[in-house]
């Protein structure tokens, strides 16, 4: 027996499907949000609200993300034509993926979540550089990011192993 194939939204549809997928982003059903932004993205490709409301989807879930789902974000984020934007959400997803590091408390996990909050605030610097006027969204992100590392003793860079050299 074979799936049933999708069907098409309406090019007209696309407005109130993004508010639903916003609506269910609020709603804590971010799966049904990345389900509609698909739908959208599928007749429009470079719809930025739609790639936007589709990576916070993702990001949403990466407490019970794979790989997979940290890689399709992050392409994402790189098909997002303005730069500030770009800068921005590619900040977004590393912090989002640091944070969820975090909360899986795999072995190694301040460590790694450490190196992606470096990366977030790398991102959130440029962001800073070409922000809108009034524009502190990278401002307040950054400040988080220092926030979280004062805060949280787990996070720490990696340590070089002791290494001295026989000379015998």
């Amino acid at each position: 027996m074979s799936l049933p194939s999708l069907k098409q939204i309406t090019p007209r549809g696309i407005p109130a499907a993004l508010q639903k997928a916003n609506r269910y982003r609020l709603l804590n059903d971010s799966a049904a949000a990345e389900s509609i932004c698909l739908d959208v993205l599928a007749i429009d490709p470079d719809n930025a609200e739609a790639m936007v409301t589709f990576v916070l989807s993702l990001t949403d879930q990466f407490d019970h993300a794979r790989g997979e789902d940290l890689r399709r974000a992050r392409e994402t984020v790189a098909r997002i034509s303005d730069p500030y934007g770009r800068a921005y959400y590619n900040g977004l997803v590393c912090e989002r993926w640091a944070k969820s590091v975090l909360r899986r408390g795999m072995p190694g996990a301040g460590e790694l979540a450490y190196d992606w909050l470096e990366k977030a605030m790398d991102w959130y610097a440029e962001a800073e550089k070409i922000r809108p006027p009034d524009d502190d969204d990278p401002i307040l992100r950054w400040n988080s990011c220092v926030r979280l590392l004062d805060s949280d003793a787990r996070l720490r860079p990696h340590e070089a192993p002791n290494y001295e050299p026989s000379f015998e």
